[in-house]
């Protein structure tokens, strides 16, 4: 079978190698569909924390359940995805029912190799029901959880003020997760394209331009003068998080969902006096799928609409730099396997 390989920064190489074996307590997934997430792109850049090459990339996945052992409930043939974060069982975290932050956690497409295959072996407990939906849809539901997760970790209260510093898919997302649970959602971004895509299409109370020489005061003036009660970075970005806890109202939550590999720097007295709440949310639990699976199910979102990219397997090693610029217009792009 074909796969690629990311073999360094800024370097992909496709490769043959045997189709995987089904062994005990796996699954094996014919891949249709790979989102392209903001972690793959920061491999390719080099910049992903937690990480070594080569590496196969990819974890936003949807595809055919063609061999199983160990699955109860699924049927060959199935249309799945799977939860892409591999946790040991055991760990203080995953008796605590945190298995998105197991100890000796493994992500497909980080730690391990990824999606990025024809046909790829996972561990039948990650595996998720397709409910139906296209393949499109469910290869989106990984990156929407992770959203859902911080949000669900946020504790979002209805009519509360809600800023999500980055509007890339999983920054989208969680905007949507937020206006579901009852937020008023602020879009915070440098890019006109993405902050209009956002007020168009994912019912976004307010736009606000990070470039903007008066941001402080819109932010304000949005909310009364009270400042938002809960703000999530979703940038990844060391200067838009240490940026956003001047964002927070007196008693907000500040919720980080983008990852980077520098040192936070705050203001103490400033964070005190506020009474701040600092929290990091990390990858998702199947309750996060589940809620986003519902939500899509209902109408309540529809993640599709974040596709503007589209190309085949084959042509991936030659299109995947340009998606770095943001002058390509690229919210989602998606790989469509043979």
């Amino acid at each position: 079978m074909q796969t690629l390989v990311c073999t360094k920064p800024g370097s992909f190489q496709y490769r043959s190698c045997e189709k995987p074996e089904l062994k005990n307590g796996h699954s094996i997934i014919k891949i249709t569909r790979i989102g392209i997430c903001g972690t793959d792109l920061h491999a390719f850049e080099g910049t992903q924390p937690y990480f070594n090459y080569p590496r196969i990339l990819g974890h936003e996945l949807a595809g055919e359940l063609v061999a199983t052992e160990g699955a109860t409930g699924f049927e060959i043939g199935e249309t799945v995805t799977f939860m892409p974060y591999l946790n040991c069982g055991h760990c203080i975290a995953c008796r605590s029912g945190k298995p998105n932050c197991c100890v000796e956690l493994q992500v497909s497409g980080v730690h391990v190799d990824g999606g990025m295959v024809e046909y790829l072996s996972v561990p039948s407990f990650a595996l998720v029901h397709g409910e139906g939906l296209p393949v499109d849809a469910l290869a989106l539901v990984e990156p929407l959880a992770v959203g859902a997760h911080g949000v669900r970790r946020a504790n979002i209260a209805p009519g509360e003020f809600v800023l999500v510093v980055g509007a890339g898919p999983i920054g989208m997302g969680t905007m949507e997760f937020s206006r579901i649970a009852g937020g008023k959602v602020i879009a915070l971004d440098m890019n006109e394209h993405r902050l209009q895509f956002c007020k168009e299409n994912l019912k976004v109370d307010h736009i606000v331009n990070a470039s903007a020489p008066d941001v402080l005061q819109q932010l304000k003036e949005i909310t009364g003068g009270d400042m938002p009660t809960v703000v999530f970075d979703v940038t990844g970005s060391l200067k838009a998080i240490n940026h956003g806890f001047q964002y927070m109202a007196h008693g907000a939550r500040y919720v980080l969902i983008g990852l980077q590999k520098g040192d936070i720097s705050f203001s103490h007295p400033e964070f005190h006096k506020r009474e701040g709440t600092l929290l990091s949310s990390r990858n998702a639990n199947r309750q996060d799928f589940e809620h986003v699976l519902t939500a899509m199910k209902k109408g309540e979102i529809n993640p599709t609409k974040y596709i503007t990219h589209r190309v085949t397997f084959d042509k991936v090693a030659d299109e995947f730099e340009s998606w770095l610029n943001p002058a390509s217009g690229v919210i989602k792009a998606m790989v469509e396997m043979p």
